[in-house]
């Protein structure tokens, strides 16, 4: 079974999926440019939606003594372990923007909160905490831009990590009979669903749940044909 991956994987999960058989070829259909920001005082609470988010901010040595030691709420597990590693202190982790504010909603309706994020973004945080008239204070760390690219090689199914990879993709690209989505999570499966419905969705937005979804996928397809 031959796989297109729409970003870079890391070596792990690349030599995963050749181990099951799988043959494989990555094309970043996005990239990340960071923004000029100026961020002043921050609150005691911070909402962190993505890996890249944390990272610039970290990464900017103004900023960096500004995010020790805050209460941080985050999208992914990913995105958990990052600020862990950077020695930060996780209240709570969802596996979506969506359960993430209904989390707050519940538990935080007397707090404010900083808001790091990229300059596209699901609205669910936003929404959701403005309606009850949550303080929010935004920091646009980045920008997604779209890499499209013809893809001319026949492929029996793509891996799609992101919303925005998926815009990107069928920019230039079309979907083929036959061909399999495999969808990270369900932000990322519901853009896909505009252009197919031949997808399956990881069970939990992680590579292990993902590497399951494609093995059982193709174990399944084959056994019934």
């Amino acid at each position: 079974m031959r796989l297109l991956s729409t970003k870079l994987l890391s070596a792990n999960f690349k030599d995963r999926l050749i181990q099951h058989g799988f043959s494989l070829i990555e094309y970043p259909f996005i990239k990340i440019n960071p923004l000029v920001h100026n961020t002043t005082e921050l609150q005691e609470h911070i909402i962190v939606t993505s890996q890249n988010a944390v990272q610039l901010a970290f990464n900017d040595l103004t900023l960096k003594p500004k995010l020790e030691g805050k209460n941080y709420f985050c999208v992914g597990e990913k995105t958990k372990a990052l600020l862990e590693e950077k020695g930060q202190k996780v209240i709570e982790m969802s596996q979506n923007a969506s359960i993430l504010a209904s989390f707050i909603l519940k538990n935080h309706r007397n707090d404010s909160f900083s808001f790091f994020c990229g300059k596209q973004r699901r609205p669910e945080i936003e929404t959701n905490l403005s309606l009850k008239g949550i303080p929010l204070y935004i920091h646009e760390m980045y920008e997604t831009l779209y890499t499209p690219k013809v893809i001319e090689t026949e492929f029996d199914g793509v891996l799609f990590f992101s919303p925005s990879a998926v815009e990107s993709y069928f920019k230039m690209n079309s979907w083929k009979q036959e061909m399999q989505g495999f969808c990270i999570g369900s932000t990322t499966a519901s853009s896909l669903s505009k252009y197919t419905h031949d997808y399956s969705t990881a069970k939990a937005p992680n590579e292990n749940q993902l590497l399951l979804s494609i093995h059982h996928y193709y174990t399944h397809h084959y056994a019934q044909k």
